[in-house]
């Protein structure tokens, strides 16, 4: 399992994963799970992925190949709408998992789920979910975020606190507290976390990477932990007594 987020604000995006990947509890491993893509200086793209494993590392390949001269017609480098990268990331997917399909047991799930977010020229930033079907949703206004992988502890934060209005800084405090809760509930998500900022017009990536060590984690854990006790303190008393 894993957990990936992507937040569309009105000052860029912010894109974070873990990198925790797992075949039961004594066999983890940690793989890289955000990649930064730019095939042209107009465009720029963030791929975050969830599912199996080893088809999301092929379906990376497969653009690598096709961005340096694989013979495809279509790739990052020729799409002109982000909506047509999601669709050409979806139709790798696909393509990668059918290839395989046979090979499959019963009950085996090969598939894969993305984030594909980024710029493609003078059109606003973007981000969308694909899903492993090939078809994709974008974040709206109203909620402007989109999640892949574990996503359900974490997702009661970002409603109520992501907006599109919300500056880049308060976004990432929020994204990381997202992710640290989900990784408090699941094993299966942990560090390190690895993240990424982008603003408009820039054609750049600002990327960093959050060790298991790193102070920053203790002070988040800290001071939600503190506030959450100081929640549960200010409460309305319940009575117990019937009436």
């Amino acid at each position: 399992m894993t957990y990936c987020l992507a937040l569309r604000l009105d000052d860029g995006l912010v894109f974070l994963a873990d990198t925790r990947t797992n075949a039961g509890l004594d066999n983890i491993g940690t793989y890289r799970k955000l990649h930064v893509l730019q095939p042209s200086p107009d465009r720029i793209f963030v791929l975050e992925s969830a599912g199996n494993l080893a088809t999301t590392q092929e379906v990376l390949d497969c653009i690598n190949r096709d961005l340096v001269g694989g013979g495809a017609a279509e790739n990052l480098a020729t799409v002109e709408r982000m909506f047509e990268a999601a669709l050409y990331v979806g139709r790798v997917s696909r393509q990668v998992v059918g290839a395989h399909s046979d090979a499959f047991g019963p009950g085996v799930d090969a598939t894969a789920s993305f984030i594909l977010g980024g710029q493609i020229g003078a059109a606003p930033p973007d981000i969308l979910l694909i899903y492993p079907e090939g078809n994709y949703v974008r974040a709206s206004d109203e909620r402007p975020f989109l999640q892949i992988g574990e996503l359900k502890y974490g997702k009661f934060m970002l409603d109520l606190a992501v907006r599109s209005h919300v500056d880049i800084e308060t976004a990432t405090k929020i994204a990381l507290g997202s992710m640290l809760s989900t990784a408090t509930a699941n094993l299966s998500v942990g560090p390190p976390y690895d993240a990424g900022v982008y603003r408009p017009g820039a054609m750049l990536v600002e990327q960093f990477r959050v060790e298991a060590d790193s102070p920053l984690i203790e002070q988040l854990r800290d001071v939600w932990e503190h506030h959450i006790r100081a929640l549960v303190a200010d409460l309305p008393t319940i009575s117990f007594t019937s009436g």
